[in-house]
């Protein structure tokens, strides 16, 4: 082979590995950029805000439970960022309510069904009528109903795992508002002087420990194990915590308003017969009667929101 192909034929190798090495670069770059980051999440409430004429008032309920419409929502919303500033991913299992602080964890119950599920919410919605939480599509698959769109579900905040949430992330805040800790070699001895004082109340001399079982509880309420904060934190907990619970037929109403004199929730329903089923019942809230008018019971979701457009 004359000499000046030899050098061509070299040449050409050298080309060609370096091809090779740069698909090779370029395809472990795509593999980097595929792990994904851990979100940012942050605490938050939020001040009271209006959507199409309706106010909501955003804050703290531990002993948040209702039962209504579920919906779903998921490529519309993909990657973008959520109420309290995180990337919303319809994949991972999170959720969107009008007025529960940011995040809370809560359980939902597909009643239709009776499989169950835990998520996260960090988002606000929905604002459809009639609909009380909007869940990720991945949650809505793992609770069977993504097909149909919606859902008779009953939604309960998980309390001691909302709280460990909001102590965590409101410490991370406090902590980064206060910056780096300043360093110095040498600190200053404070005065520091000694009392006796009385035990506290409930001491127990022969354990030596204060006997508070009401506080000792609340304590232990406000515990969670590290392992799980980071599985809440990451909205992906493990696809076998779906569990299956016993649920009896529910019926659908929807509520016309809810009134503290019987008068005048006698007169709203007065005006509702000619529509449909008026119901006029009395319920006791925060130690105070109120009559509620509700129309129904509705045969489906496509007829109550039938009957919400009337």
């Amino acid at each position: 082979m004359p000499g000046w192909m030899v050098v061509l034929f070299a040449l050409a190798l050298v080309v060609a590995g370096c091809a090779e090495t740069e698909l090779v670069i370029h395809s472990a770059k795509r593999v980097i950029t595929a792990v994904e980051e851990p979100p940012e999440i942050k605490y938050k409430v939020g001040n009271p805000y209006q959507i199409q004429g309706v106010w909501y008032y955003p804050h703290e309920d531990y002993q948040y439970e209702e039962t209504g419409i579920a919906s779903w929502y998921g490529a519309q919303f993909h990657d973008r960022h959520t109420a309290n500033g995180e990337v919303y991913n319809m994949n991972a299992l999170t959720a969107a309510h009008r007025t529960l602080p940011l995040p809370s964890v809560v359980r939902v119950t597909n009643l239709e069904n009776g499989r169950s599920l835990m998520l996260r919410v960090n988002d606000r919605g929905p604002f459809a009528r009639g609909r009380i939480i909007d869940i990720s599509r991945r949650g809505a698959q793992l609770l069977g109903f993504q097909k149909q769109g919606t859902a008779q579900v009953q939604v309960q905040i998980i309390a001691d795992k909302s709280r460990a949430l909001a102590a965590q992330l409101k410490n991370q805040t406090q902590l980064a508002k206060v910056g780096t800790p300043i360093t110095v070699t040498r600190l200053p001895k404070p005065l520091v002087k000694a009392e006796a004082l009385p035990p506290p109340s409930g001491y127990n001399s022969r354990t030596g420990m204060a006997s508070t079982p009401a506080k000792a509880e609340q304590m232990a309420s406000m515990l969670v194990a590290e392992p799980e904060l980071k599985i809440l934190l990451n909205s992906r907990p493990a696809e076998d915590e779906v569990s299956i619970v016993p649920v009896s037929k529910t019926n659908i109403f929807i509520q016309a308003g809810a009134f503290g004199l019987y008068e005048n929730a006698n007169k709203v329903k007065s005006r509702l017969t000619s529509i449909g089923l008026v119901k006029l019942t009395s319920v006791l809230i925060n130690g105070k009667d109120l009559f509620r008018v509700r129309i129904g019971p509705l045969a489906s979701v496509n007829e109550a929101d039938r009957m919400l457009e009337t």
